[in-house]
């Protein structure tokens, strides 16, 4: 059962329509911190004690955290307490996305163990005092795809609409920047995995840098590929607007037997991802980035549901190819859930938009904003991919690490799986300074393209 939020009533009919609303009163921001957390989340628990009351997330590291970029996992003597099966899944399918269900009624192999909820998000001091500030001064504009009166923390912690809890999704916190040799892969029907890109990515938010105040863009990705021996030299460079209605993302793409670095304005919206060979969009990454513009948002509602969470064992310490990636989706053993709050949003297509998925549903984590689950529908109405995003906390930063993602093909049976660490490398770093602007440009990838 969705459970209504007080601040959702009489704003729902609205927010369907794709309205934005704008700042909240100081009345209800005066909740944050009280009966809400800092970023918005429900501070209490649940009444079966099944969801503990937040109490602050992990920001400590554990004693035997010695090797930075590879963290321990602060769990790892615990037990699944039960699992979910097809067998069971009735019993529980009220915290379930239609995602998981479909999964586990097509695969007979797939279940969820679930374990003790642990609410570990925590998030810097100034990330957190900044989401307090813009709760009563942070607006959007030009139907959602634009806002102003925020910066450096979740603008919209207590959202009115889809646009809102959307933008904060899109602004989950992953530190100011972030580098990392990744694997990811794609999984055939029959199990066989096929390394699809390892590289070396940098990410960087300059919405949550201090010394950016006035950035006009949030967020930069850069990938520069060192495998496999076809892909050896490509890279390719994302950089994303606040101003999503006035401005485009902005793509380049370096391809060694061109010998040139061109803009690439397709790498956006549905066209299928060449970082997984197709199986994928653009704007399935992290399972949504980019711009909202072909959609309209809105808030369903809340509630619980089981969500990958805490996967220090999946993402830092498994042999990946050899334990993890197994036919139709990820080895159930190492992949832990928990139960958790989330908001439900759900996109719908513009009329005369066009995109392959017809139909979005997006379960935010309340802690976090991070999007753990997706659905995917397709033109006919059809549940066509599911979403999966691996949450873990990195403690040592603070933040929540939100990029290690799966998608699943259910037409195909097939699935593709990114930001698994590289093993021999350094693990998942996070510098703490700005990158030289110079990183951001074409010419970043020309000079570093060289096979």
């Amino acid at each position: 059962m969705l459970i209504r939020n007080s601040l959702l009533a009489g704003c729902l009919t609205l927010a369907s329509a794709g309205l934005a609303f704008g700042a909240v009163s100081a009345d209800k921001a005066a909740q944050l911190g009280k009966n809400l957390t800092l970023v918005g989340a429900e501070k209490a628990g649940n009444k079966e004690g099944t969801i503990p009351e937040y109490t602050g997330g992990l920001s400590k590291s554990p004693a035997n955290y010695t090797k930075k970029g590879w963290r321990p996992d602060p769990f790892a003597g615990e037990k699944p307490q039960f699992a979910i099966s097809a067998r069971n899944m009735a019993q529980y399918s009220d915290k379930l996305s239609e995602g998981v269900k479909a999964m586990l009624k097509k695969y007979p192999t797939f279940r969820l163990d679930v374990y003790k909820t642990h609410r570990t998000a925590a998030f810097p001091k100034y990330v957190t005092d900044n989401t307090v500030k813009a709760a009563t001064t942070a607006k959007t504009s030009n139907g959602g795809l634009s806002f102003t009166g925020a910066h450096g923390g979740f603008p919209f912690p207590i959202p009115n609409d889809g646009f809102e809890a959307m933008w904060n999704h899109l602004l989950h916190y992953n530190g100011l920047t972030y580098e990392e040799r990744y694997r990811s892969y794609t999984v055939d029907s029959t199990g066989r995995p096929t390394l699809q890109t390892e590289g070396n990515v940098t990410q960087e938010y300059f919405y949550y840098d201090p010394a950016k105040p006035d950035a006009k863009d949030y967020y930069a990705l850069k990938v520069y590929f060192v495998g496999p021996a076809r892909r050896v030299g490509e890279s390719f460079l994302l950089i994303d607007p606040l101003d999503s209605y006035n401005e485009k993302r902005k793509a380049w793409q370096y391809l060694p037997g061109q010998r040139r670095t061109k803009l690439a304005p397709e790498l956006s919206f549905d066209t299928p991802s060449s970082i997984y060979s197709g199986q994928t969009t653009w704007d399935d990454l992290f399972l949504f980035s980019g711009s909202m513009e072909r959609y309209n948002f809105k808030i369903v509602g809340k509630k619980e549901m089981y969500i990958p969470y805490n996967e220090y064992k999946m993402i830092y310490w498994t042999n990946h190819e050899k334990d993890l990636l197994k036919a139709n989706h990820l080895n159930p053993d190492l992949v832990r859930w928990e139960l958790h709050r989330v908001w439900v949003v759900e996109g719908t297509l513009k009329p005369g938009k066009r995109h392959l998925y017809a139909k979005r549903t997006f379960y935010l984590d309340e802690d976090s904003w991070a999007a753990a689950l997706s659905d995917e529908y397709d033109g006919r109405g059809q549940l066509y991919r599911v979403g999966m995003n691996y949450l873990v906390q990195q403690y040592d930063v603070p933040c929540l690490f939100p990029d290690s993602f799966s998608i699943t093909d259910l037409v195909t049976n097939s699935y593709a799986i990114n930001a698994l660490p590289a093993p021999g490398q350094k693990g998942i770093l996070y510098p703490g300074h700005a990158f030289p602007s110079k990183d951001w440009t074409a010419d970043s990838l020309a000079g570093q393209g060289v096979r």
